[in-house]
Protein backbone atom coordinates (compact mmCIF):
# COMPACT_ATOMS: atom_id res chain seq x y z
CA UNK A 1 0.00 0.00 0.00
CA UNK A 2 1.08 3.82 -0.81
CA UNK A 3 1.82 5.80 2.20
CA UNK A 4 -1.50 7.88 2.86
CA UNK A 5 -1.52 11.40 2.70
CA UNK A 6 -3.64 14.31 3.71
CA UNK A 7 -3.55 15.38 0.39
CA UNK A 8 -1.70 13.55 -2.54
CA UNK A 9 -0.31 16.24 -5.22
CA UNK A 10 2.85 13.73 -6.71
CA UNK A 11 0.48 11.00 -7.47
CA UNK A 12 -1.91 13.94 -8.95
CA UNK A 13 0.67 15.46 -10.96
CA UNK A 14 1.98 12.63 -12.49
CA UNK A 15 -1.41 11.95 -13.71
CA UNK A 16 -1.59 14.76 -16.10
CA UNK A 17 2.64 15.52 -15.88
CA UNK A 18 3.05 15.84 -19.81
CA UNK A 19 0.21 18.74 -19.85
CA UNK A 20 1.45 20.50 -16.73
CA UNK A 21 4.81 20.34 -17.87
CA UNK A 22 4.35 21.64 -21.61
CA UNK A 23 2.12 24.61 -20.12
CA UNK A 24 5.00 25.24 -17.96
CA UNK A 25 7.87 25.30 -20.57
CA UNK A 26 5.46 27.10 -22.94
CA UNK A 27 5.68 30.25 -20.56
CA UNK A 28 9.49 29.70 -19.64
CA UNK A 29 10.21 29.78 -23.37
CA UNK A 30 8.06 32.91 -23.95
CA UNK A 31 9.23 34.44 -20.85
CA UNK A 32 6.12 36.36 -20.13
CA UNK A 33 5.89 35.43 -16.75
CA UNK A 34 3.44 38.35 -15.97
CA UNK A 35 0.14 38.71 -17.74
CA UNK A 36 0.80 36.23 -20.35
CA UNK A 37 -2.19 35.40 -22.54
CA UNK A 38 -2.37 31.96 -20.34
CA UNK A 39 -3.70 34.39 -17.83
CA UNK A 40 -6.72 35.74 -19.98
CA UNK A 41 -7.26 32.32 -21.66
CA UNK A 42 -7.95 30.77 -17.66
CA UNK A 43 -10.13 33.58 -16.63
CA UNK A 44 -12.06 33.09 -20.14
CA UNK A 45 -12.49 29.52 -19.51
CA UNK A 46 -12.97 29.51 -15.30
CA UNK A 47 -15.81 32.08 -16.61
CA UNK A 48 -17.47 29.88 -18.75
CA UNK A 49 -17.13 26.64 -16.40
CA UNK A 50 -18.74 29.14 -13.53
CA UNK A 51 -20.89 30.23 -16.54
CA UNK A 52 -20.52 33.91 -14.87
CA UNK A 53 -19.81 37.01 -17.30
CA UNK A 54 -16.08 37.56 -15.48
CA UNK A 55 -13.50 36.06 -13.56
CA UNK A 56 -10.16 38.37 -12.66
CA UNK A 57 -7.45 36.56 -11.30
CA UNK A 58 -5.52 37.77 -8.47
CA UNK A 59 -2.54 36.44 -6.54
CA UNK A 60 -4.55 34.70 -3.78
CA UNK A 61 -7.48 34.30 -1.71
CA UNK A 62 -7.12 36.65 0.96
CA UNK A 63 -6.46 39.13 -2.23
CA UNK A 64 -9.51 38.31 -3.78
CA UNK A 65 -11.55 38.84 -0.62
CA UNK A 66 -9.96 42.25 0.08
CA UNK A 67 -9.93 43.02 -3.44
CA UNK A 68 -13.96 42.50 -3.44
CA UNK A 69 -14.52 44.81 -0.25
CA UNK A 70 -12.60 47.19 -2.16
CA UNK A 71 -14.95 47.15 -5.31
CA UNK A 72 -17.75 47.66 -3.47
CA UNK A 73 -16.75 50.80 -1.36
CA UNK A 74 -16.87 49.56 2.04
CA UNK A 75 -15.61 52.11 4.93
CA UNK A 76 -13.52 51.94 7.72
CA UNK A 77 -16.80 51.25 10.32
CA UNK A 78 -18.51 49.13 7.92
CA UNK A 79 -20.27 45.69 9.57
CA UNK A 80 -19.65 42.29 7.35
CA UNK A 81 -21.14 39.76 8.70
CA UNK A 82 -19.53 36.28 8.86
CA UNK A 83 -19.06 32.77 10.04
CA UNK A 84 -17.60 32.27 13.00
CA UNK A 85 -16.09 28.72 12.47
CA UNK A 86 -13.66 29.41 9.38
CA UNK A 87 -10.37 29.88 9.06
CA UNK A 88 -8.71 33.20 9.86
CA UNK A 89 -8.54 34.52 5.85
CA UNK A 90 -11.97 35.68 6.18
CA UNK A 91 -11.88 37.80 8.83
CA UNK A 92 -8.76 39.19 8.15
CA UNK A 93 -9.72 41.03 4.74
CA UNK A 94 -12.23 42.76 6.38
CA UNK A 95 -10.38 43.77 9.36
CA UNK A 96 -7.33 44.60 7.15
CA UNK A 97 -9.77 47.39 5.97
CA UNK A 98 -10.85 48.25 9.71
CA UNK A 99 -14.01 47.14 8.54
CA UNK A 100 -15.75 45.30 11.65
CA UNK A 101 -15.77 41.71 11.32
CA UNK A 102 -19.29 40.49 12.97
CA UNK A 103 -18.96 36.65 13.70
CA UNK A 104 -22.37 34.45 14.09
CA UNK A 105 -22.67 30.75 14.49
CA UNK A 106 -23.21 28.60 12.26
CA UNK A 107 -25.52 25.19 11.72
CA UNK A 108 -24.19 21.76 13.49
CA UNK A 109 -24.59 19.48 10.47
CA UNK A 110 -23.29 21.84 7.63
CA UNK A 111 -21.30 23.78 9.27
CA UNK A 112 -21.91 26.34 7.04
CA UNK A 113 -23.99 29.95 8.44
CA UNK A 114 -27.10 29.62 10.57
CA UNK A 115 -29.52 31.92 8.76
CA UNK A 116 -31.43 33.04 11.55
CA UNK A 117 -27.82 33.84 13.49
CA UNK A 118 -27.32 36.16 10.83
CA UNK A 119 -30.74 37.49 10.62
CA UNK A 120 -30.05 38.71 14.18
CA UNK A 121 -26.72 40.45 13.34
CA UNK A 122 -27.76 42.79 10.78
CA UNK A 123 -27.73 46.30 12.29
CA UNK A 124 -27.72 49.57 10.74
CA UNK A 125 -24.15 49.59 9.67
CA UNK A 126 -24.39 46.23 8.11
CA UNK A 127 -22.77 46.88 4.57
CA UNK A 128 -22.29 42.81 3.52
CA UNK A 129 -22.60 39.26 4.34
CA UNK A 130 -19.81 37.32 3.42
CA UNK A 131 -20.42 32.63 3.57
CA UNK A 132 -18.02 30.78 3.36
CA UNK A 133 -18.77 27.85 1.81
CA UNK A 134 -16.96 25.54 4.22
CA UNK A 135 -15.40 22.19 3.81
CA UNK A 136 -17.59 22.27 0.21
CA UNK A 137 -20.91 22.23 -0.12
CA UNK A 138 -22.91 25.97 -0.39
CA UNK A 139 -24.21 27.84 2.14
CA UNK A 140 -28.45 28.46 2.02
CA UNK A 141 -27.77 30.87 -0.94
CA UNK A 142 -30.93 31.62 -1.36
CA UNK A 143 -32.22 32.38 1.81
CA UNK A 144 -29.55 34.98 2.34
CA UNK A 145 -29.78 36.43 -1.22
CA UNK A 146 -33.22 36.83 -0.25
CA UNK A 147 -32.00 38.78 3.52
CA UNK A 148 -29.56 40.33 1.62
CA UNK A 149 -32.22 41.80 -0.61
CA UNK A 150 -34.41 42.84 2.04
CA UNK A 151 -31.89 44.90 3.87
CA UNK A 152 -29.64 46.18 1.02
CA UNK A 153 -26.61 44.38 1.54
CA UNK A 154 -23.90 43.07 -0.58
CA UNK A 155 -23.19 39.65 -0.71
CA UNK A 156 -19.48 38.14 -1.21
CA UNK A 157 -19.11 34.63 -1.45
CA UNK A 158 -16.06 32.75 -0.15
CA UNK A 159 -16.10 29.37 -1.95
CA UNK A 160 -12.35 28.76 -2.00
CA UNK A 161 -12.97 25.00 -0.45
CA UNK A 162 -16.20 24.53 -2.76
CA UNK A 163 -14.91 25.88 -6.40
CA UNK A 164 -17.10 23.31 -8.70
CA UNK A 165 -20.01 22.80 -6.23
CA UNK A 166 -23.19 23.04 -7.77
CA UNK A 167 -26.45 25.06 -5.75
CA UNK A 168 -30.38 24.23 -6.97
CA UNK A 169 -32.91 27.24 -6.01
CA UNK A 170 -36.47 26.40 -5.37
CA UNK A 171 -37.11 27.10 -8.65
CA UNK A 172 -35.25 24.55 -10.02
CA UNK A 173 -32.57 26.99 -11.36
CA UNK A 174 -28.92 26.03 -11.02
CA UNK A 175 -25.62 28.42 -10.42
CA UNK A 176 -22.03 27.35 -9.69
CA UNK A 177 -20.52 28.32 -5.97
CA UNK A 178 -18.94 31.71 -6.63
CA UNK A 179 -21.40 32.46 -9.30
CA UNK A 180 -24.46 33.64 -6.85
CA UNK A 181 -23.88 36.19 -4.66
CA UNK A 182 -22.63 40.18 -5.71
CA UNK A 183 -18.54 38.47 -5.75
CA UNK A 184 -17.48 35.52 -5.71
CA UNK A 185 -14.15 35.07 -4.30
CA UNK A 186 -11.95 31.91 -4.70
CA UNK A 187 -8.36 30.24 -3.63
CA UNK A 188 -5.85 28.12 -5.74
CA UNK A 189 -4.16 27.16 -2.84
CA UNK A 190 -2.15 23.96 -3.86
CA UNK A 191 -4.35 21.46 -1.41
CA UNK A 192 -7.73 23.35 -3.02
CA UNK A 193 -10.05 21.40 -5.08
CA UNK A 194 -8.58 23.58 -7.56
CA UNK A 195 -4.80 24.15 -6.88
CA UNK A 196 -1.74 25.62 -8.38
CA UNK A 197 1.76 25.19 -7.79
CA UNK A 198 1.58 28.13 -5.72
CA UNK A 199 -0.45 30.51 -4.56
CA UNK A 200 -2.88 31.93 -6.72
CA UNK A 201 -6.78 33.84 -6.06
CA UNK A 202 -9.63 34.96 -8.19
CA UNK A 203 -12.68 37.05 -8.00
CA UNK A 204 -16.21 36.34 -10.25
CA UNK A 205 -19.01 38.61 -11.07
CA UNK A 206 -21.96 39.30 -13.27
CA UNK A 207 -21.76 42.82 -12.76
CA UNK A 208 -20.01 44.93 -15.64
CA UNK A 209 -18.71 47.60 -14.16
CA UNK A 210 -17.66 45.90 -10.66
CA UNK A 211 -15.55 43.60 -12.55
CA UNK A 212 -14.04 46.55 -14.45
CA UNK A 213 -13.35 48.14 -11.18
CA UNK A 214 -11.54 45.05 -9.25
CA UNK A 215 -9.44 44.67 -12.49
CA UNK A 216 -8.37 48.12 -11.54
CA UNK A 217 -7.97 47.94 -8.07
CA UNK A 218 -5.71 44.82 -8.55
CA UNK A 219 -3.46 46.00 -10.54
CA UNK A 220 -2.45 49.22 -8.59
CA UNK A 221 -5.74 50.79 -9.38
CA UNK A 222 -4.94 51.94 -13.04
CA UNK A 223 -7.29 52.34 -15.61
CA UNK A 224 -5.15 52.49 -18.44
CA UNK A 225 -1.09 52.24 -18.13
CA UNK A 226 0.74 54.82 -15.59
CA UNK A 227 -3.12 56.15 -14.77
CA UNK A 228 -4.03 55.68 -11.52
CA UNK A 229 -7.66 56.26 -10.61
CA UNK A 230 -7.86 54.95 -7.23
CA UNK A 231 -6.09 53.72 -4.91
CA UNK A 232 -5.49 50.12 -5.96
CA UNK A 233 -2.82 46.51 -4.77
CA UNK A 234 -0.47 44.56 -6.86
CA UNK A 235 -2.14 41.69 -7.16
CA UNK A 236 -1.50 39.48 -9.73
CA UNK A 237 -1.58 36.11 -10.76
CA UNK A 238 1.53 34.64 -12.75
CA UNK A 239 1.30 33.39 -16.08
CA UNK A 240 2.93 29.83 -15.13
CA UNK A 241 0.29 29.62 -12.37
CA UNK A 242 -2.41 30.12 -14.71
CA UNK A 243 -1.37 27.91 -17.54
CA UNK A 244 -1.19 25.10 -14.28
CA UNK A 245 -4.68 25.73 -13.50
CA UNK A 246 -5.99 25.82 -16.99
CA UNK A 247 -4.41 22.19 -17.44
CA UNK A 248 -6.37 20.84 -14.24
CA UNK A 249 -9.32 23.18 -14.72
CA UNK A 250 -10.03 20.14 -17.54
CA UNK A 251 -10.26 17.89 -14.70
CA UNK A 252 -12.12 19.80 -12.08
CA UNK A 253 -15.50 17.53 -12.36
CA UNK A 254 -13.43 14.40 -12.39
CA UNK A 255 -11.47 15.35 -9.35
CA UNK A 256 -14.81 15.98 -7.65
CA UNK A 257 -15.95 12.67 -8.66
CA UNK A 258 -13.15 10.92 -7.36
CA UNK A 259 -13.04 12.80 -3.04
CA UNK A 260 -16.76 12.02 -3.63
CA UNK A 261 -16.33 8.38 -4.64
CA UNK A 262 -14.09 8.46 -1.64
CA UNK A 263 -16.19 10.23 0.61
CA UNK A 264 -19.07 7.45 -0.04
CA UNK A 265 -16.41 4.40 1.00
CA UNK A 266 -16.12 6.78 4.34
CA UNK A 267 -20.16 7.42 4.55
CA UNK A 268 -20.80 3.59 4.57
CA UNK A 269 -17.86 2.44 6.90
CA UNK A 270 -19.33 4.79 9.80
CA UNK A 271 -23.16 5.52 9.14
CA UNK A 272 -24.80 5.04 12.01
CA UNK A 273 -21.40 4.35 14.33
CA UNK A 274 -22.08 5.58 18.03
CA UNK A 275 -19.36 7.59 17.87
CA UNK A 276 -18.65 9.06 14.71
CA UNK A 277 -21.24 11.46 12.75
CA UNK A 278 -20.52 12.04 9.01
CA UNK A 279 -20.87 14.79 6.98
CA UNK A 280 -24.38 15.74 6.51
CA UNK A 281 -25.21 16.86 2.96
CA UNK A 282 -28.13 19.94 2.13
CA UNK A 283 -30.64 19.03 -0.14
CA UNK A 284 -30.06 22.40 -2.13
CA UNK A 285 -26.15 21.75 -3.05
CA UNK A 286 -24.06 19.35 -4.46
CA UNK A 287 -20.37 18.16 -2.40
CA UNK A 288 -17.07 18.25 -4.09
CA UNK A 289 -15.72 17.50 -0.39
CA UNK A 290 -12.54 19.80 -0.17
CA UNK A 291 -12.38 18.09 3.71
CA UNK A 292 -14.07 15.21 4.99
CA UNK A 293 -14.74 15.94 8.42
CA UNK A 294 -16.10 13.94 11.24
CA UNK A 295 -17.74 15.01 14.57
CA UNK A 296 -16.60 12.77 17.38
CA UNK A 297 -18.95 11.86 19.84
CA UNK A 298 -18.00 10.84 23.74
CA UNK A 299 -14.68 9.98 22.82
CA UNK A 300 -11.42 11.94 23.20
CA UNK A 301 -10.42 13.47 19.72
CA UNK A 302 -6.74 13.62 20.72
CA UNK A 303 -6.40 9.98 21.48
CA UNK A 304 -7.67 9.00 18.25
CA UNK A 305 -5.55 11.37 16.51
CA UNK A 306 -2.70 10.23 18.23
CA UNK A 307 -3.45 6.55 17.45
CA UNK A 308 -3.74 7.40 13.54
CA UNK A 309 -1.12 8.68 13.50
CA UNK A 310 1.02 6.00 14.78
CA UNK A 311 -0.92 3.47 12.05
CA UNK A 312 0.08 6.06 9.40
CA UNK A 313 -2.97 8.00 9.26
CA UNK A 314 -2.79 12.12 8.95
CA UNK A 315 -5.86 13.90 10.28
CA UNK A 316 -6.17 17.35 11.07
CA UNK A 317 -8.55 19.82 13.05
CA UNK A 318 -9.65 22.50 10.99
CA UNK A 319 -10.42 24.39 13.35
CA UNK A 320 -9.23 24.11 17.03
CA UNK A 321 -9.84 27.41 18.26
CA UNK A 322 -12.84 29.91 16.86
CA UNK A 323 -12.32 32.83 15.45
CA UNK A 324 -14.02 34.94 18.58
CA UNK A 325 -11.88 33.54 20.96
CA UNK A 326 -8.66 34.57 19.03
CA UNK A 327 -6.72 37.36 20.05
CA UNK A 328 -6.88 39.36 17.10
CA UNK A 329 -10.86 39.17 16.44
CA UNK A 330 -12.04 38.75 20.34
CA UNK A 331 -15.72 38.93 20.09
CA UNK A 332 -18.46 38.61 22.90
CA UNK A 333 -21.04 36.16 22.47
CA UNK A 334 -21.55 31.77 23.20
CA UNK A 335 -21.34 30.66 19.69
CA UNK A 336 -22.11 26.81 21.16
CA UNK A 337 -22.58 25.23 18.01
CA UNK A 338 -18.80 26.54 16.92
CA UNK A 339 -17.62 25.98 20.57
CA UNK A 340 -18.72 22.86 20.28
CA UNK A 341 -17.39 21.84 16.84
CA UNK A 342 -13.76 22.95 17.40
CA UNK A 343 -13.39 20.13 20.23
CA UNK A 344 -15.26 17.49 18.25
CA UNK A 345 -14.29 17.80 14.51
CA UNK A 346 -11.71 15.64 12.51
CA UNK A 347 -11.05 15.86 8.71
CA UNK A 348 -9.70 12.27 7.62
CA UNK A 349 -7.60 12.20 4.80
CA UNK A 350 -9.23 13.48 1.38
CA UNK A 351 -8.46 13.83 -2.16
CA UNK A 352 -8.37 12.80 -5.27
CA UNK A 353 -5.86 9.56 -5.41
CA UNK A 354 -7.13 7.71 -2.37
CA UNK A 355 -7.22 3.94 -3.45
CA UNK A 356 -9.52 1.69 -2.32
CA UNK A 357 -7.13 -0.23 -0.05
CA UNK A 358 -6.09 2.95 1.73
CA UNK A 359 -10.08 3.41 2.97
CA UNK A 360 -10.22 0.36 3.94
CA UNK A 361 -6.83 0.71 5.83
CA UNK A 362 -7.88 3.90 7.03
CA UNK A 363 -12.08 2.77 8.29
CA UNK A 364 -10.55 -0.32 9.79
CA UNK A 365 -8.23 1.17 12.06
CA UNK A 366 -10.94 3.87 12.91
CA UNK A 367 -13.19 1.50 13.68
CA UNK A 368 -10.72 -1.10 15.53
CA UNK A 369 -10.07 1.83 17.47
CA UNK A 370 -13.65 2.12 18.94
CA UNK A 371 -14.02 -1.62 19.45
CA UNK A 372 -10.96 -1.86 21.65
CA UNK A 373 -12.43 0.96 23.44
CA UNK A 374 -15.65 -0.37 24.09
CA UNK A 375 -14.29 -4.08 24.98
CA UNK A 376 -12.08 -2.04 27.15
CA UNK A 377 -14.52 -0.66 29.19
CA UNK A 378 -16.07 -4.19 29.73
Amino acid sequence: MNPIRMVDLVTQYEKIKPEIDTAIAGVINSATFIKGTEIQDFERDLAAYLQVKHVIACANGTDALQIAMMALGLQPGDEVITACFTYVATAEAIALLKLKPVLVDVDPYTFNLDIEEVRKAITSKTKAIVPVHLFGQCADMESLLKLAEEHHLFVIEDCAQTLGAEYTFSDGRKAKAGAMGTIGATSFFPSKNLGCFGDGGALMTNHDLLATKIRSIANHGQSKQYVHDEVGVNSRLDTIQAAILNVKLKSLDGYGISRNRAAKYYDVAFSNHQNIRIPARSSFSTHVFHQYTIQLIDTHREELKAYLESEGIPSMIYYPIPLHQQKAYCQEGSYPVTKALCHCVLSLPMHTELEEEQLNYITNKILGFFENKINSNK
